[in-house]
């Protein structure tokens, strides 16, 4: 019997210090961001405000702060130094979206 709930005391410790890590590299903003600036960026192809080579930019800076969340999450915790880093490559991302649906560069 005690040796049940040794077991059980230990399996529940395990449970609760994982679903703490786990937590810990959540990152529900910067995924949402990325899947807005995603959908920008093909909204601007599909109806020609970007270009081809526009496009192909903005796609290959979206891959770089994918890449970053993915080291910053490999360690097990995402810390605040990380986060205002992917903060600020998306919003440096999120203005140049901007930029180059509004300049005078189109698709044909």
């Amino acid at each position: 019997m005690k040796k049940f709930f040794i077991t059980s005391g230990f399996i529940i410790a395990l449970i609760a210090f994982a679903s703490a890590g786990f937590s810990q590299t959540k990152t529900p903003r910067a995924h949402k961001r990325q899947v807005n600036q995603q959908e920008r960026i093909a909204k601007g192809a599909k109806d020609g405000k970007l270009t081809k080579r526009e496009t192909v930019k903005m796609e290959a800076r979206q891959a770089k702060i994918q890449k970053d969340k993915k080291k910053a999450k490999a360690d097990g915790i995402v810390t605040r130094k990380e986060r205002a880093k992917l903060h600020r490559e998306q919003n440096r991302s999120s203005r140049a979206i901007y930029r180059q649906k509004h300049d005078a560069h189109t698709r044909k």
